[in-house]
């Protein structure tokens, strides 16, 4: 059974930074970061997929291109949000998922496996 138990949120000052982790328990394919605004519909942060030969392809949405990076351990099987330079409309519950469909973008939200959520909050 596929479980994703994400941490390390928290609350810091704009400018900060913070770093999420996703512990991924018989999970080993392609997975994402997403997040959830106070009134906001759940958006794609960030999404990584390694291909057969082991090549690492990443996206970001354009709000966080250049402030955050996403990467994954493999042989610990855990999924990293870096989050630098933060902004307090970054303020959000994110969320791990895993199990993309495979015709889908990396955006979609139709991933099969979700984490509970972890808060961060940026105050100005």
């Amino acid at each position: 059974q596929v479980q994703l138990v994400e941490s390390g949120g928290g609350s810091v000052q704009a400018g900060g930074s913070l770093r999420l982790s996703c512990l991924a328990s018989g999970y080993t394919g392609t997975m994402a970061w997403f997040r959830q605004g106070p009134g906001k519909e759940r958006e794609a942060v960030a999404g990584i997929v390694s291909s057969i030969d082991s090549m690492v392809t990443t996206n970001y949405a354009d709000s966080v291109k250049g402030r955050f990076t996403i990467s994954k351990d493999f042989a610990k099987n855990t999924l990293y949000l870096q989050m630098n330079s933060l902004k307090p409309e970054d303020t959000a519950m994110y969320y791990c998922a895993a199990g993309r469909p495979l015709l889908d973008t990396w955006r979609t939200l139709r991933y099969r496996y979700w984490g509970q959520g972890t808060q961060v909050t940026v105050s100005s």
